[in-house]
């Protein structure tokens, strides 16, 4: 599949971005990250911020953006927590599912304000019994957490995951994503989740709902093939891959998709941005 020959963002109305690795690794924010939004506002382009990482809420993403010089509304951040619980609550009647969660507030958070139970410890009394199981990045992450999931998952609860990134980037490196929790739960019990997040298309989806622009008119920016890239794919809508982050120019051989467009870093993307 070759990629798109017209100018990078040719006819993009909108964008939906990647936060890990295109904005940032870690706490430290990336070159050109204001420049950027201020290109964005300038142009009056709507853009949400989509991010398989459920941990954060978007009230601690917008302080987190304005610790970089970056201002920003909650209504323009998208989480896979926040994608989940919504998928959930089209699915299930919250006020008689119970819902056991491992994962922060970027998770917790949506499924109590959708109005699910939140299931407690197994260590905790009879309170533990779960309909569903949904799992996100959590760094509080305990040996308990992995049991009352593992014991609710072998009582056949319905099993989700937000995402399925086996890694994360970081300020000093790569560490594990919320995909080697799931896959430490599908060892202990058989069961495979069902993924909420990128590359499944209902990021994008309800992203695209919350623009309001038609697909062919948006383009996703992100840094990861596997799944920025290839959930743009699945969702009908171009994409651009921006080298800053886990995926590299090479790995677009390994694979049988590709972004419509390849940038280096986001100063690239604000020079692109200027000449329209």
């Amino acid at each position: 599949m070759k990629s798109n020959r017209t100018k990078p963002l040719q006819g993009a109305q909108a964008l939906i971005i990647d936060m890990d690795g295109v904005l940032w690794h870690g706490s430290r924010p990336l070159p050109g990250i204001q420049e950027f939004f201020q290109v964005l506002r300038r142009r009056g382009m709507p853009f949400v911020l989509a991010t398989n990482n459920a941990s954060s809420t978007p009230r601690q993403y917008v302080a987190k953006l304005a610790d970089m010089g970056v201002e920003v509304g909650e209504d323009e951040i998208l989480t896979s927590g926040i994608a989940t619980a919504a998928w959930l609550a089209q699915r299930r009647d919250p006020k008689t599912t119970r819902v056991y969660a491992i994962g922060e507030a970027g998770l917790v958070e949506p499924l109590r304000q959708q109005g699910f139970t939140l299931a407690s410890s197994h260590k905790e009394g009879d309170d533990w019994h779960a309909d569903v199981v949904v799992v996100g990045k959590d760094e509080t992450l305990t040996w308990d957490k992995l049991a009352t999931a593992t014991l609710n998952l072998n009582r056949g609860a319905e099993f989700i995951g937000t995402n399925a990134d086996v890694t994360l980037p970081m300020e000093i490196g790569t560490t594990h994503g919320n995909g080697a929790i799931l896959a430490a739960l599908t060892a202990a019990t058989g069961r495979r989740p069902t993924i909420i997040g990128k590359p499944e298309p209902e990021l994008y989806r309800q992203a695209l709902r919350r623009l309001q622009v038609e697909p062919q008119a948006v383009v996703a920016i992100g840094d990861r093939l596997e799944t920025d890239i290839l959930g743009a794919v699945r969702a009908g809508i171009r994409s651009l891959m921006v080298l800053t982050g886990v995926s590299k120019e090479a790995d677009l051989e390994q694979v049988d998709y590709r972004p419509d467009w390849v940038l280096p870093d986001l100063p690239a993307v604000i020079r692109v941005l200027e000449r329209d």
